[in-house]
């Protein structure tokens, strides 16, 4: 059972209403924002977070074309793969195709976290290039996992944009293609980790690893649908447990987990205990991660996040509303009850007003510095890792606004 409190898995957080023009005029200064569309897009400036900056500073420019290059290198042998020898030129360039517009889109986070583990535990001037080139393709192996969820959740989800660009599902050409490549998607997982790691004492690890967390992350997707399924809605079921598991399934595992279990594993890490020391801190981290996703879905601004947030109409149980139904009085929970889930853009901005009234900002600012305070803490408690394993990781989320 979780416990409300104002603490790292406190209060749920807060939100101003997106809204019409004409009430956006008539909010006090500091909470005025522009409507974009359905949503309403937020102006504030990214505010990044000092701690341990020294050691978990963000990968410079430099090594994200390193990363990049990997890419191109790994995306070359899964088109011409033996495997599949003499697939004719117009499959080949729809793979070609379909690679370039999936995988390496995003701001490649969760993938290049893999060398800055490595580093964080060996140490910069102890790594090989060749330890530098299988951390990175084990980074986009998370990449590509990462590609295959996003092509089938934005079909789930109807959704429209995904990194600034059309979903690939609406692209003309594509359509319902796009359930295989995603199916291709996750074979190129697999593929790459057999190419470049079958020979290494780790591989059954990794294989291990993957499989489990695309299992979790699958039954965590599971939970998140059937919670809200579409036409229908369901407040019961947004509780505060349900909203914690769907989060710590869905992402925490595979966007936060993931990428530290691969730099730990190819660091030579063996030791139980330290792969669940990180998972208690990692998973944590992840559904703080989630949290302000929730809070961007709303919120951010779509030419900043690279996409445009539906939650409310599609009816996600997220905790802007699980808060909003444990603060509200019967009269707003009504309100909750005949918005929440509908499309037109009338109802959405009745549910963001509530959010509003219910001083649900306040509450998020609140969460997020206990929620750092508390990660902070734990991470200089346990003594199986480098504190920078985890700092680089906490730099690049604190206060993001994508």
């Amino acid at each position: 059972m979780i416990r409300r409190s104002r603490t790292l898995f406190g209060s749920l957080f807060p939100l101003v209403p997106a809204c019409h023009k004409e009430y956006c005029l008539n909010l006090p200064d500091q909470l005025h924002r522009t409507c974009n569309a359905s949503i309403m897009t937020s102006t504030a400036t990214a505010t990044t977070a000092n701690v341990d900056a020294k050691r978990a500073k963000p990968s410079p420019p430099a090594d994200r074309q390193d990363f990049l290059a990997v890419f191109d290198t790994l995306k070359d042998e899964l088109v011409n793969d033996p495997l599949i020898a003499g697939q004719p030129d117009f499959s080949k360039a729809w793979m070609q195709k379909m690679l370039t517009f999936n995988v390496p889109g995003g701001k490649l986070n969760r993938g290049m976290a893999v060398l800055d583990v490595l580093k964080a535990i060996k140490g910069t001037e102890h790594v090989t290039k060749e330890e530098a080139f299988k951390a990175n393709a084990l980074g986009w192996c998370i990449e590509w996992l990462q590609a295959f969820f996003l092509v089938a959740d934005d079909i789930m989800d109807n959704s429209v944009t995904r990194r600034g660009q059309p979903c690939w599902y609406r692209m003309p050409e594509v359509g319902t293609v796009a359930i295989n490549d995603g199916i291709i998607l996750e074979s190129c997982m697999y593929r790459i980790l057999k190419n470049h790691f079958r020979s290494t004492p780790y591989y059954v690890e990794l294989l291990d690893l993957f499989h489990e967390t695309t299992h979790q992350t699958a039954h965590g997707q599971l939970l998140d649908l059937t919670t809200a399924p579409p036409g229908t809605t369901d407040l019961s079921k947004f509780t505060v447990n349900n909203y914690m598991r769907i989060v710590t399934f869905k992402t925490a595992y595979y966007s936060f987990y993931l990428p530290v279990a691969c730099g730990m594993l190819i660091s030579g890490i063996t030791d139980a205990h330290a792969f669940q020391a990180a998972k208690d801190i990692l998973l944590i981290m992840g559904q703080y991660f989630q949290i302000q996703d929730d809070y961007l879905d709303c919120f951010g601004d779509p030419d900043v996040i690279g996409k445009i947030g539906t939650d409310i109409q599609d009816n996600k149980c997220g905790w802007l509303v699980v808060q909003a139904l444990q603060k509200a009085s019967s009269s707003q929970q009504q309100i909750i009850k005949d918005n929440y889930g509908r499309g037109n853009l009338e109802a959405v901005q009745r549910v963001k007003k509530l959010y509003y009234e219910l001083e649900l900002e306040p509450l998020f600012k609140q969460y997020e510095a206990d929620s750092h305070d508390k990660l902070l803490q734990m991470i200089h408690q346990q003594d199986v890792l480098p504190p920078a394993v985890f700092t680089m990781l906490l730099n690049k989320i604190y206060k993001r606004t994508k």
